[in-house]
């Protein structure tokens, strides 16, 4: 049991660990995104949004993947009000992609300040 459990724990990369958690963990083909905030809080939801989108983009690219390869993403808004906006920055962000399955869901985020958070899991390019 030991062995098989060593064998597994080997067959995960972790990328950006800190303290508390990794921004990116990649499993049998499958990359897992931590939340991303926008760098810049001051600023209104359509740049938040865009700001995080750029993130997970540069993730992805050193998690061997991009934006082709969505999965899922979950997106949380601190205020609902905010949707059609935040909506309008994804749309054009995924315009051109295969769409992912998606969730937008209300939620108090960790500083009043922030406006969004997008988690995301896609899949790794295929190796050639």
């Amino acid at each position: 049991m030991f062995n098989l459990a060593r064998r597994m724990a080997s067959t995960i990369t972790r990328l950006h660990s800190g303290e508390r958690s990794s921004q990116v963990v990649i499993h049998n083909g499958t990359v897992y995104l931590s939340g991303q905030v926008a760098s810049d809080p001051t600023v209104g939801v359509q740049d938040q949004t865009r700001d995080c989108l750029k993130k997970i983009e540069g993730l992805l690219a050193e998690a061997n993947s991009d934006k082709h390869n969505l999965l899922s993403a979950t997106i949380y808004l601190r205020d609902m009000k905010d949707f059609a906006a935040m909506n309008e920055v994804w749309n054009a962000w995924v315009k051109d992609v295969p769409k992912p399955v998606r969730a937008c869901v209300n939620a108090e985020l960790a500083r009043r300040e922030l406006l969004v958070e997008v988690c995301m899991i896609a899949a790794e390019k295929p190796k050639l």
